[in-house]
């Protein structure tokens, strides 16, 4: 193979969630081929960056593509992270506190590889090639186990000085006395999180209050997806209806002052729960959120839903690593 077939493939790589998904790009960033693994966050640092590398050496035997023909890596990692130094600071679910994912991932493959947060990585992937495509601004809110925000800005990922920011799910949006992960209570995660929702359809089912939600699945919390609340409200369970359009009501009231703050013009909905109701939420979402700003930003933003779905972050992860890598290179 001549020297001109060689450094031509990128790895796009989500690490958020309960799964992990790693894909394999072409040098326009068209989807070759992609492996699926649960994380096992309980197995610990170590053992969780040997399951990452030999994900991504499955799949580049599987696509027939040595280490020499990567040009970069690009990884979506849950929590706070260092993009400079390619450091996850904390990420609950994984059992990581200041892991060096990114050297581990250079060294062992030979190639550039860039660390940013997941979610960011999905709002950008939307940004290129979803629902955010063609915007200046796109800010991401992707309500699921907890709510994860992110922000596009006229081209940029939004980041602080050091870490990643945009924690949407932790400012404070109600009067509730619920604390959130940062101790502050009323939180949008608090309040409007698919875990959230679930507790409040649990103590609906206990009472007899979901009559299709009780007997299919009880009070169970874990078993209250996202799909059974979309056909619990099918089936005419009004009070789960009722929780969901509450929980909308307050995403609704977070884009509205995301758009008092930044004024984006478009706002991507994803995540499980919007993709099991999309036309639902985002209506609800759109409606509270015009209703509560100014009338001069009402018609300079739109609500929609996500449309990746998975692949979110593992386009944006690789798109973005694309981006600073051959920007470094032309510096």
């Amino acid at each position: 193979m001549g020297t001109e077939d060689r450094q031509k493939y990128w790895i796009g790589f989500d690490l958020g969630g309960t799964k992990m998904q790693c894909t394999l790009f072409d040098p326009s960033l068209n989807k070759i081929g992609c492996r699926r693994r649960r994380t096992k966050g309980e197995s610990g640092v170590e053992a969780g960056l040997e399951r990452i590398e030999s994900t991504i050496n499955k799949l580049l035997e599987e696509q027939k593509v040595t280490h020499d023909q990567l040009q970069g890596i690009g990884i979506g990692c849950p929590g706070p992270v260092e993009w400079d130094r390619g450091v996850v600071r904390i990420a609950v679910n994984l059992g990581w506190k200041n892991v060096a994912v990114g050297s581990f991932l250079t060294k062992k493959f030979g190639c550039p590889t860039i660390v940013l947060n997941d979610v960011d990585a999905g709002v950008y992937g939307e940004y290129v090639a979803g629902a955010g495509q063609g915007s200046r601004t796109t800010v991401g809110i992707f309500p699921g186990t907890g709510i994860g925000g992110g922000c596009v800005y006229d081209g940029q990922i939004l980041r602080g000085r050091v870490v990643s920011c945009m924690e949407v799910g932790h400012i404070k949006i109600a009067g509730s006395e619920r604390p959130g992960a940062t101790g502050m209570p009323g939180t949008l995660e608090t309040e409007a999180s698919r875990l959230a929702i679930a507790g409040e359809m649990a103590k609906l089912a206990y009472r007899g209050e979901a009559k299709f939600l009780q007997g299919e699945i009880g009070t169970e919390l874990g078993a209250i997806r996202s799909k059974v609340i979309a056909e619990s409200i099918a089936k005419g369970d009004s009070e789960v209806a009722r929780v969901v359009d509450d929980a909308c009501d307050m995403i609704g009231y977070a884009v509205a002052n995301l758009v008092l703050l930044m004024c984006p013009d478009r706002i991507v909905l994803g995540g499980g729960l919007v993709e099991a109701m999309p036309e639902r939420i985002v209506k609800r979402v759109g409606k509270i959120a015009k209703e509560h700003v100014f009338e001069c930003y009402r018609d300079e933003f739109e609500v929609r839903a996500a449309k990746l779905g998975d692949d979110a972050a593992t386009v944006g992860a690789a798109a973005w690593a694309k981006k600073m890598i051959t920007e470094k290179a032309l510096t």
